[in-house]
């Protein structure tokens, strides 16, 4: 699990994150959702530690990751792979080569070792076989499948995904949401997903935040967002069909 606990970021004086206080349960896949600039994008970077937040705090299963020291810090982003909105893989390597990258950040595996675990990586996302193929050679959908297998290499505990939908077919979007949330569930991830897509959010959403003007506006059960009466909620999630 992962609390935020009055989560307060601000930039030259002004506010973008209002004392968000949100819990994201170990297991299901927790929806991040409102507009553009209302602060979903720092919220996220401030649990991953790309930017410290000015205020609160951000905990790991107990763990202040706000206050601890870079060991600590090191051990925590062991434990976190992330879905990059444009993949993020790099183009001069293979895909066995992207997918083993960490493995060679942060273990001491032997090569043959690493081979194993990036055939059983890519054997998750069905993307068996293409090892040697270079990012170039294979599609959008293909290559977010190649980002997830990355971003469990690790055999992580928390897994963040930023516009994991962004730029595909309705078709594969949904392929790509229904291997997001079989991995959460055969892998006991805690799962987090900042998206605008609302078919991701009532197919495979659990629970929901619903981030306005950099506050915490509405956040609960995806079943229960269309009884929410929160009227910003409804507006966005109506304004969302005919985006």
């Amino acid at each position: 699990m992962i609390e935020l606990i009055n989560v307060s970021k601000s930039f030259d004086g002004v506010e973008v994150l209002k004392n968000i206080s949100t819990k994201f349960e170990t297991g299901k896949v927790n929806l991040v959702i409102g507009s553009s600039g209302h602060g979903k994008s720092v919220m996220m970077k401030c649990m991953v530690g790309l930017l410290k937040p000015s205020s609160g705090n951000v905990m790991y299963d107990d763990r202040d990751f706000t206050n601890l020291d870079y060991s600590q810090l090191r051990q925590i982003r062991k434990e976190i792979g992330m879905l990059f909105q444009g993949t993020a893989l790099f183009d001069s390597l293979t895909v066995e080569q992207n997918v083993e990258f960490t493995l060679k950040m942060f273990t001491s595996m032997t090569p043959a070792e690493r081979k194993d675990r990036v055939d059983f990586c890519l054997e998750q996302v069905e993307m068996e076989g293409i090892n040697n193929k270079f990012p170039a050679e294979i599609s959008g959908g293909m290559k977010k499948r190649v980002g997830i297998a990355r971003a469990i290499a690790l055999d992580i505990k928390y897994l963040f995904c930023d516009e994991p939908n962004s730029g595909l077919d309705p078709v594969t979007s949904r392929v790509i949401d229904e291997l997001l949330k079989s991995i959460t569930e055969e892998f006991n991830i805690t799962t987090i997903i900042n998206t605008h897509d609302m078919k991701t959010v009532f197919d495979i959403g659990d629970d929901v935040i619903f981030i306005y003007q950099g506050m915490n506006e509405w956040s609960g059960k995806v079943k229960d967002i269309h009884s929410s009466n929160n009227d910003m909620l409804t507006n966005f999630i109506n304004a969302s069909y005919f985006d």
